[in-house]
């Protein structure tokens, strides 16, 4: 352990002789406090958290994986190029423990520099939340500035359903030769979901909440509603109304209340405590009054919110996330070094990046089933190619691989006020820098243990 401690202290030295890294800390330093001043807030409690939290955590997250990118390639390539790392790899000390070294002390530095601009935004949101009228500080300390934990309705598994259509189908009639099924399959699935998800005029729908063990500790507290539904048709004023019916249903406990309400923003309303029954469960129902349909999607269409804890240590974990992140980053950049010259290897890190920035199309790519020959009438692929036999399962496995770091979003629970709990940590230390970076690692460590760093001098 101290050779490894050794080496993390001789990069973070190489680190902070690097003018970039000064001049990178100085412009997150200028954003967390210079952003909010630029960009101009709309006065209300959610127009100045998306301006103090989203884009001054995004700024950072940006600028800090350029920098450890830019750090992690650097100080292992340039190492071999110059001749100065073969000074380190004589003496007695293992390869693993030079990379291990070399990463723990860019981890150390991203730490520093996070818990720097974290406590600048910190503190920043405080002072500037003193400034905002009454009714919206008090929106900030109840629905933004808390830890809320969700409940919602488990999403329906449409499978069986789907099946039994198409086994009723083809067993009336034959599909025409070359008919992909999975493609049948999924426009099958749209259909099903949208007889569950659509809420036509005159008509109801109720979803009915399971709070858990939860309803121990939410007795006289109040909890928020929050809501999101899609028009079938937008009409002139863009508001639809509909009455909202929270708690036991024809019981006098039962809250009524008309609403109108845009489509396609998440609305959020509080609702008087203690509605649930005895088994934990809240039901709430929606009639919908307007003259259109309206769609509810079983992900984002209902849940209940609730305090579970404070915004400060939800922010710690939130940005422990954070570093979860650039701490992947870091290994990739080593990794990538230990193979490739420093310009192939930022060059490698930064494709990386690319194909992460593009998993929407890769989402595109395993939902129409291929890349080539999409029928632009129906968005699915009708007679795959040799090269959508390929794409669409290398596809599928970078998207799964992007989703084990992508699912954690700490900017918009922060953003949102949802609450980032220690499971979700642990989960995200496990899954991001355990399994992620470890697979980095091993690939890494055994490209730098057979490397011949005098041949490659030589060569060079």
């Amino acid at each position: 352990m101290k050779r490894i401690l050794t080496i993390t202290m001789l990069t973070l030295r190489a680190a902070i002789r690097y003018r970039l890294v000064a001049l990178m800390s100085f412009i997150m330093l200028a954003g967390v406090v210079g952003l909010p001043l630029i960009l101009k807030d709309d006065g209300t409690a959610r127009g100045f958290t998306q301006i103090l939290l989203a884009y001054t955590l995004t700024l950072i997250t940006a600028l800090l994986g350029f920098v450890t990118l830019w750090l992690a390639c650097g100080t292992l390539a340039k190492e071999i190029s110059e001749s100065q790392m073969q000074l380190v790899a004589v003496k007695p000390i293992p390869r693993w423990q030079i990379w291990v070294g070399k990463w723990l002390g860019l981890v150390i530095l991203n730490a520093f520099l996070i818990a720097l601009t974290g406590v600048c935004v910190y503190f920043l949101l405080l002072w500037r939340a003193n400034q905002l009228p009454a009714d919206q500080q008090a929106i900030l300390r109840n629905e933004i500035l808390v830890a809320r934990a969700s409940i919602k309705e488990p999403v329906p598994n449409y499978a069986q359903d789907v099946e039994h259509i198409l086994k009723e189908r083809l067993a009336t009639s034959q599909p025409p030769a070359g008919t992909d099924l999975q493609s049948v399959r999924t426009v099958l699935l749209e259909q099903v979901k949208a007889r569950n998800q659509i809420v036509p005029p005159g008509y109801m729908r109720r979803w009915d909440l399971n709070l858990g063990f939860a309803k121990s500790f939410l007795v006289d507290r109040p909890l928020y509603v929050r809501t999101k539904f899609n028009a079938a048709v937008t009409n002139v004023s863009g508001a639809y109304l509909g009455m909202w019916e929270v708690g036991p249903l024809d019981t006098p406990k039962v809250m009524r209340r008309p609403m109108n309400l845009s489509d396609n923003s998440f609305h959020e309303f509080e609702i008087p405590a203690n509605l649930f029954d005895e088994a934990g469960v809240l039901s709430i129902q929606f009639s919908n009054a307007s003259q259109t349909a309206l769609l509810f999607s079983d992900e984002e269409g209902m849940e209940l919110l609730y305090r579970e804890g404070g915004f400060g240590l939800n922010f710690a974990r939130g940005l422990a996330i954070v570093l979860c992140w650039i701490s992947l980053l870091a290994a990739l950049g080593l990794a990538a070094s230990s193979l490739l010259s420093f310009p192939v290897a930022a060059f490698v890190t930064l494709g990386v990046l690319f194909v992460t920035f593009s998993s929407g199309t890769l989402k595109q790519v395993v939902d129409e089933g291929g890349i080539m020959g999409v029928n632009h009438e129906t968005g699915f692929t009708e007679n795959p190619s040799v090269i959508d036999t390929f794409a669409v399962p290398i596809a599928k496995a970078l998207l799964g691989l992007l989703r084990m770091v992508t699912e954690f979003s700490p900017i918009d629970s922060l953003a949102n006020g949802r609450s980032i709990t220690w499971s979700v940590l642990a989960v995200a230390v496990l899954q991001i820098i355990g399994l992620l970076g470890g697979i980095l690692a091993t690939i890494g460590i055994a490209i730098f243990n057979g490397r011949e760093l005098a041949a490659t001098q030589g060569g060079s």
